[in-house]
């Protein structure tokens, strides 16, 4: 028998299934064929717009596993695509016909309480990170979905609820095992390979495959202030405007995001208001109970909301909150904008179309970031978007295949609309799969750089199943 396998030069190769065989033996995971058990675990993605079909895949458990699928790729100029937890919007991490490393099983996390330190491998989930951290009453600032990646969120920079008091959670990235194109494992810190370094904090995976990852923990927790206020959709335009003020004059601790959607069937919500519009304010303060009670009553005297459910609850929970709005199968297309300034005008387009989303599982989710993010360069990292704003994500989610057209079709008004009064910028982990040319837009000035140290370590562009920043012979050939 024979496993056909695309090549990086778009053509197919024949690999006998001895070869595949050769590749697994003295592995610790294992090479799974199509059709075979495992398989179609490993090739799902969270976003289920995405149904593709790799032509093997190594399901890894260590990082020799890593260097062998690595190698193999490198040698038979094969298609590799890498898989952590398979979150990334625009899907990525798995490819038709490609060698799929799955790094899944790697969900590892080790956490030194004394040193404040955790070492965490690439399949860990948000979740994961979460309850091994929290069992010592520290946290790493990463997102607000626990099912998420902690490989795909890093890689891409990470934000979340305790950004603006800690950071992006590659701010607190000490260090990262990397298997690069070569098949070396190197490590990367300040003080080793610190172009790599720089360059995988934010750069995603166009470098190499991270194996490890070492963060700097802080104290948080067990409990926080946090919650949800609920508010109806005809009051959005007054809170908005507030909100606006008070997360310019928000103390570091303090982070507050607005979505706009219609109320879920959900039983904190009152049955009158199910599947009416809403603008729901979700806030967290990363420090004392008593600080958070005081830090939250401006927010909770905006209005007359519907529901109030902010309190003391475990920061663990709270980190699984919107798990239910975000789980796994549904159909999923992002749009989004930076904005420094939320302008009247840019709310008024946003308030507009949430009057008719395409479905009730949509929203316009509106995260603002600052603090001690802001306080670094922009140049200091592969990140960029330092500067304190609004990063507006459109939520765009349903289940019918057929309603593609329409969902998509809003989506793309909406971002057309507001993108008068954008910064020009994006957070790459939000560009979805038909957005090639907006690399300039997330890493902005910092390009030059990336595609200098991509020629440094994968000059023949070995790690494509990206967001690809080409090596500059190829990006030079392409103009």
């Amino acid at each position: 028998m024979t496993i056909a396998l695309k090549r990086l030069d778009g053509g197919m190769q024949t690999i006998p299934d001895a070869t595949a065989e050769a590749l697994g033996r003295g592995m610790t995971g294992e090479v799974v064929r199509p059709g075979a058990a495992g398989y179609d675990e490993a090739r799902t993605l969270w976003n289920g717009m995405h149904d593709r079909r790799p032509g093997l895949v190594v399901r890894a458990r260590s990082t020799a596993d890593v260097v062998a699928t690595v190698s193999f790729a490198r040698e038979n100029a094969l298609m590799i695509a890498i898989k952590g937890g398979g979150h990334q919007i625009a899907g990525l991490a798995v490819a038709d016909d490609a060698l799929l490393l799955d790094l899944s099983q790697m969900r590892g996390v080790t956490v030194d309480p004394a040193a404040r330190t955790a070492r965490v491998e690439p399949g860990a989930r948000l979740q994961d990170v979460d309850a091994a951290t929290q069992a010592h009453g520290l946290a790493v600032p990463t997102g607000i979905n626990s099912t998420t990646g902690i490989a795909g969120l890093t890689l891409g920079g990470g934000f979340g609820w305790i950004t603006r008091k800690f950071g992006l959670t590659i701010d607190n990235l000490l260090a990262a095992e990397v298997v690069t194109a070569d098949g070396s494992v190197r490590r990367a810190s300040a003080s080793e390979n610190p172009e790599l370094f720089w360059a995988i904090r934010g750069g995603g995976g166009n470098f190499g495959v991270v194996t490890a990852f070492e963060f700097r923990l802080h104290a948080l927790g067990p409990e926080v202030t946090a919650g949800l206020i609920i508010h109806p959709m005809a009051a959005a335009p007054g809170i908005l405007r507030d909100l606006r003020k008070i997360c310019a004059e928000a103390p570091d601790e303090l982070t507050v995001w607005a979505v706009l959607r219609q109320a879920p069937p959900a039983p904190f919500v009152p049955e009158e208001w199910h599947g009416k519009g809403i603008v729901a304010l979700a806030l967290c303060y990363a420090g004392s109970l008593a600080d958070g009670e005081q830090a939250a009553a401006k927010v909770r005297a905006l209005g007359t909301p519907i529901v109030d459910l902010v309190g003391p609850q475990p920061f663990a929970a709270w980190q699984q909150a919107l798990d239910p709005l975000l789980a796994p199968g549904a159909r999923n297309y992002w749009k989004s904008h930076d904005f420094v300034d939320l302008s009247d005008d840019a709310m008024a387009v946003m308030i507009e179309m949430a009057g008719r989303l395409p479905d009730p599982q949509t929203e316009i989710a509106l995260a603002h970031v600052g603090g001690a993010m802001a306080r670094v360069p922009a140049e200091a990292t592969a990140f960029p978007q330092r500067q304190a704003h609004f990063a507006m994500n459109v939520h765009t989610r349903w289940d019918d295949p057929a309603k593609d057209a329409a969902c998509t079709a809003w989506a793309r008004e909406l971002f057309d609309r507001t993108a008068p009064f954008s910064a020009g910028s994006v957070y790459v982990n939000f560009i979805p799969d038909d957005e090639p040319d907006r690399l300039v837009a997330a890493y902005g000035d910092n390009l030059a750089r990336l595609r200098r140290a991509k020629d440094a370590y994968d000059r023949g562009n070995l790690f494509r199943c990206n967001h690809n920043i080409r090596p500059t012979a190829m990006a030079q050939a392409a103009e």
